[in-house]
């Protein structure tokens, strides 16, 4: 069983045909509201791959946390450590282009409230790994870090958006994973290079580094890792990442290696660029499965 703590949000998302200049105001082709948030996305991911999972985190007691919480519910994720708090709803403003780039930005909320208390030892006790992001407060991030650590548990910490905490807490993760701009930024703060080997030789925990078009690459103890990406025509990449770390969890959840759990991330990453949306790109583990067999 995972357990996800993590960020819920409502995605405004806004279809443009080129992204904005600064100062410049553009006319979208069309808005659309969906589910977002990267510990909701990545929960929606992992539990449409079949697994069971767990969200914990915070929403608003606003209209917008009934559009934060519909596909979760769809896809079958334990709702019952969400709490309601007195502040809005998670809320991003995602801008897309005719190329599948795109810009976000993200008002924390409701999030900022969530508390590592509301995973309760009973829960930790039935978890098997626990996912993270940084879409929440630090301190409270660090704490289920450390109260995961404690209880043997297998966390994966997906350092996103780039948000520094503690060095020691890093080095309890089981697993941290970044994209390049963040491994440059993680690098950066321990001062030495963002490669995978780098980082690894640093913090002594697991790495993992996706590369965008060209891949992902792993270090551990004993082996390096390399997956290259799928050759797609990317429609939109906003959820991409985070299908990537969900499908991962789950993958790893059902006893698969990690290189194994990287190529069905891989996978499944790919099928998310192919669709427009957040949580509405995220594919299903049938989907998946006949991605992997048409493109072994």
């Amino acid at each position: 069983m995972i357990v996800v703590f993590g960020s819920l949000n409502a995605d405004l998302i806004f279809a443009l045909d080129e992204l904005p200049m600064p100062g410049q105001t553009l006319l979208a082709r069309k808005l659309t509201i969906e589910a977002g948030g990267k510990g909701a996305n990545q929960a929606v991911a992992a539990a449409r791959d079949g697994a069971s999972v767990v969200m914990v985190g915070a929403v608003g007691r606003d209209p917008l946390a009934d559009v934060a919480l519909v596909n979760l519910q769809d896809a079958g994720v334990d709702l019952a450590h969400v709490a309601a708090v007195e502040a809005p709803t998670g809320t991003a403003s995602v801008l897309t282009d005719a190329h599948g780039r795109n810009m976000i930005a993200v008002a924390l909320g409701a999030n900022e409230q969530a508390c590592a208390s509301q995973i309760s030892d009973a829960l930790l006790a039935r978890a098997n790994i626990i996912v993270l992001q940084m879409e929440n407060r630090a301190e409270e991030i660090e704490a289920v870090i450390r109260r995961a650590n404690l209880a043997g548990k297998r966390t994966i910490l997906n350092l996103a958006p780039a948000r520094r905490i503690a060095t020691d807490v890093l080095r309890l993760c089981g697993l941290i994973v970044v994209n390049e701009d963040e491994a440059e930024a993680l690098g950066a703060w321990l001062s030495c290079g963002a490669s995978a080997d780098a980082l690894r030789a640093v913090l002594g925990v697991d790495i993992i580094r996706t590369l965008g078009a060209e891949g992902s690459e792993a270090a551990t103890a004993d082996s390096r890792i390399f997956v290259p990406a799928r050759p797609i025509t990317p429609v939109d990449t906003t959820a991409a990442g985070d299908c990537y770390v969900g499908v991962l969890a789950a993958a790893l959840d059902a006893g698969a290696t990690l290189e194994s759990a990287m190529w069905r991330a891989t996978a499944a990453a790919a099928l998310a660029c192919t669709k427009a949306g957040s949580q509405s790109s995220l594919p299903w583990a049938d989907a998946i499965r006949r991605n992997l067999a048409d493109h072994p």
